[in-house]
């Protein structure tokens, strides 16, 4: 498996057949071979996600959160319980509040839309982990 190196650009639509269709386009490295690549082509794109800071348990694992009404007050976004009395401590592993973001996410099963040989620059159908101008990593088929 051969690993291209290159760059997320801003996200773009492209209509075909009265169908928009979201495209990523990715600018690879001066040096990139782009040989091994073609049209149609299933990828595997890997990169660092988007930092989201210091997050609540509601937005960074998806909690419910508690009741609006019987005597809640100010437990809306809370976690609740977080274990039995039984251990006397904090299970590790246990999803709490913390820091959220800026993860190794590999993305598998994204298919070329298109190649631009001139500008060196690889148009994926799908989204791709990042920010605009944060470093990706394409792995190209056998």
């Amino acid at each position: 498996m051969e690993k291209i190196i290159g760059k997320k650009m801003k996200m773009d639509q492209i209509w075909k057949d009265d169908e928009a269709m979201g495209i990523t386009p990715i600018q690879l490295d001066a040096k990139a071979d782009l040989s091994t690549l073609k049209v149609g082509d299933i990828v595997k794109i890997s990169g660092i996600t988007k930092g989201h800071g210091f997050q609540g348990v509601v937005k960074r694992h998806g909690f419910r959160g508690g009741p609006k009404s019987h005597g809640q007050k100010n437990r809306l976004r809370a976690p609740g319980s977080i274990g039995s009395t039984a251990p006397q401590r904090v299970v590790p592993g246990r999803r709490m509040a913390g820091h959220m973001g800026v993860d190794r996410v590999t993305v598998k099963n994204l298919k070329i839309a298109d190649l631009n040989n001139d500008n060196k620059v690889v148009f994926l159908r799908g989204s791709v982990p990042g920010t605009i101008g944060s470093p990706i990593e394409i792995v190209a088929p056998k």
